[in-house]
């Protein structure tokens, strides 16, 4: 039977028509500078991400989708508005709070993987858990590795995988504490075209497999389309929200954000 991955949610946040939500957002604002030089990065986003799907969050270069997502993965906190993972206001936490927020219920996936090269696979996967003082649960751990494919790559250190073997690793790191929610900042960005659709295809089969919620900020139409959901941004605002989609029609839709 295949291990599911917990999602603690709440119905208190959600007005977004599926129900209970695994994130939830209220009027983020987020701004930088000041006067005449003051850029508005987000401009009271409300958004709502519903559990065991895939959200892809798209937008024009400096639209505000990384300032949004640092926002709701606890990164970084807005000037106004409300933040919840579950039922955790993230906006309320201090620094130890959110330490153990990130810790227990967010798993990261960065573009440049950020692996310690010292460390093997094995061990990079582990880092997290062996920093909280944690014992990785033995079915769930062997079957991520066998999830991941990276059962004979284990003992070597990133200097001797792929690119594609190095972000498999920081995959199975991301989800090896069972978070509420993974985060992807650009997952496929520094992957040959390949290379990519493979990593996309795990991270859709780790969505439909385990029902790990999934929140990716891309700049790639054939990424944004495995999703479920895509959010579009422009100036700070969420300007559309797609289901399902073809990359044909992010591009077209991206198209129409630039031009407009």
């Amino acid at each position: 039977m295949k291990s599911q991955v917990i999602s603690h949610v709440t119905e208190e946040h959600s007005t977004n028509g599926y129900g209970p939500s695994a994130v939830s957002a209220r009027g983020i604002a987020r701004h930088y500078g000041q006067g005449d030089t003051t850029v508005h990065a987000l401009r009271g986003v409300d958004v709502d991400v519903q559990p065991g799907r895939l959200t892809a969050v798209m937008g024009p270069s400096g639209s505000g989708k990384s300032t949004l997502m640092h926002i709701l993965a606890g990164l970084d906190q807005p000037d106004g508005g409300q933040v919840w993972i579950g039922e955790t206001e993230v906006t309320n936490l201090d620094d130890d709070g959110l330490t153990a927020l990130r810790r227990d219920h967010i798993g990261f996936i960065f573009q440049f993987f950020n692996l310690l090269p010292m460390l093997t696979a094995a061990e990079n996967i582990l880092l997290p858990l062996e920093i909280a003082g944690r014992k990785p649960d033995a079915d769930w751990y062997r079957e991520l590795i066998e999830k991941v494919g990276l059962g004979e790559r284990m003992t070597h250190r990133p200097s001797e995988m792929s690119g594609g073997q190095q972000q498999r690793v920081a995959v199975a790191r991301a989800l090896a504490s069972r978070p509420t929610v993974m985060f992807a900042d650009e997952p496929t960005g520094n992957l040959d075209s390949t290379t990519s659709s493979e990593i996309l295809a795990l991270m859709r089969d780790l969505v439909d497999g385990f029902g790990q919620t999934t929140v990716m900020v891309t700049h790639d139409p054939h990424a944004a389309a495995i999703a479920d959901r895509v959010l579009f941004l422009a100036d700070g605002e969420i300007v559309r929200d797609l289901s399902s989609c073809d990359a044909h029609t992010v591009i077209t839709t991206m198209e129409e954000l630039r031009a407009s």
